[in-house]
């Protein structure tokens, strides 16, 4: 009887205990709510209560997601930042126009549908726009020289003008240029901003060297890149900076494109983007980006990637004479067969370099590596250029994969099949190197 009594009591108290936890939750706004459901299976967030974090982005309790200010990116080639950079930074900072928070962009209702076609994904979150612009700030700010503080900015792509009005904003209409293929942007654009100067064009047939030569120097670029031709831009850009006409660009892009561009040797990601990009830039991933802040929403993720260019000092010291275009035949004879070693990869193309003696082109893929020429040895010692720590080439490097060899080794490698064996450098680096032919002027 007593036993029967103090079970019930127990069950009782059980029974209060729980009612009053229901009430305790239902009093709780909805937002804390999720967040003390989450807290169970996700890290404590160090920003608020009852928010998620996820690769850099902040959701609240009302499921919005916002950005989460961080201390840089992930996969940069960047090397570590001397205290001259560090001061220059500080100094642009100081100077620079502060970019503020924007509402989230909108699209003219009904007449302005994006186009699938033209590769169309328009920005529609006010706070991504904003940190797309501040990196663009920085990627600029890092290649300018002393005495040159124009930022000479120019937007691809703008469509429906997202970036081009916090730019607007942020700086003079007039200090920098947008070329747009879509003649509804360039309308809306215009009547936006009057004094925005818009071009009506496509970004594949830019002359950017011309370009530079009008606006009195090298050029910033910006842009929200249409997906199917993001590496054909880059590849122009990459040809622009032998002219020094490109110093930098802080683009969009699908975010298995990022991967390969910053990827180190020895993995998968990494291949023929990497190699030029890595030779010819200081690469960096700024964030990733979620399809939920575009419309429409691809189906893929994105990122934000600065291309800082060296330009064409630093980049005929790298290459010591070795032609760009060359280079371009030995990365495609390699890594169109990447799952055979270098040596195979290249026997055809040893024999056209060789004019077809197979005696020849065995010696010459028997060959060891040629020493380091003279100019890189004394950069070396120098320290200033960290890429040129990994260019020499290995004793084995015939039994190697492409995916194992550094993009400072496939130069010498290029040096090994088509010379200079004296390391001259040379001052003709080619104005369509990895741009298609048909893309842009042939005039020099």
């Amino acid at each position: 009887m007593v036993s029967s009594s103090c079970s019930t009591l127990i069950s009782l108290v059980l029974f209060i205990a729980a009612i009053s936890k229901a009430f305790a939750f239902v009093a709780v706004p909805i937002g804390q709510r999720s967040g003390l459901f989450l807290s169970r299976y996700l890290p404590t967030p160090s920003l608020q209560e009852g928010a998620t974090i996820l690769k850099g982005w902040v959701q609240d309790g009302n499921g919005e997601w916002e950005w989460k200010e961080d201390g840089g990116g992930s996969g940069s080639t960047t090397a570590t930042t001397s205290s001259a950079t560090a001061s220059k930074v500080e100094e642009f900072f100081l100077s620079a126009p502060s970019v503020d928070s924007v509402a989230t962009p909108k699209l003219p209702a009904g007449t302005f549908r994006p186009k699938q076609s033209l590769g169309q994904n328009f920005l529609r979150d006010g706070n991504t726009v904003v940190k797309i612009v501040k990196a663009y700030q920085k990627d600029a700010m890092e290649t300018m020289t002393r005495g040159d503080s124009n930022m000479r900015a120019i937007e691809l792509g703008p469509g429906a003008g997202a970036l081009t009005d916090v730019l607007v904003n942020t700086y003079d209409a007039d200090t920098f240029t947008c070329i747009e293929i879509d003649p509804r942007s360039v309308e809306l654009l215009g009547e936006k901003h009057p004094s925005l100067e818009v071009r009506l064009q496509d970004v594949l047939q830019v002359d950017y060297p011309e370009l530079a030569l009008e606006k009195g120097g090298p050029l910033s670029v910006i842009g929200n890149l249409p997906y199917y031709i993001t590496s054909q831009i880059l590849f122009a850009l990459a040809d622009a900076s032998h002219f020094d006409a490109v110093r930098s660009a802080t683009v969009t892009m699908q975010w298995e494109v990022a991967q390969r561009i910053v990827a180190p040797t020895k993995c998968k990601d990494y291949g023929i983007l990497s190699v030029v990009f890595q030779l010819y830039a200081t690469c960096k991933v700024h964030f990733k980006i979620p399809p939920t802040v575009f419309y429409p929403q691809p189906k893929v993720d994105s990122a934000l990637v600065g291309l800082r260019f060296v330009g064409p000092t630093i980049l005929r010291q790298r290459l010591a004479g070795v032609h760009p275009a060359h280079i371009r035949r030995v990365l495609a004879a390699t890594f169109q067969q990447r799952r055979k070693t270098v040596r195979n990869g290249l026997k055809k193309l040893a024999l056209e370099v060789c004019e077809g003696d197979k005696d020849r082109a065995t010696a010459l893929l028997d060959s060891p590596p040629l020493p380091l020429p003279d100019s890189i040895v004394r950069a070396q010692e120098s320290g200033n250029d960290p890429f040129l720590n990994t260019q020499e080439l290995p004793l084995n490097w015939s039994s190697k994969r492409a995916e194992e060899l550094s993009p400072g080794q496939f130069v010498e490698l290029t040096r090994l099949f088509f010379g200079p064996h004296d390391g001259n450098q040379t001052s003709d680096l080619g104005k369509k190197v990895w741009r298609k032919l048909k893309h842009g002027s042939n005039e020099l």
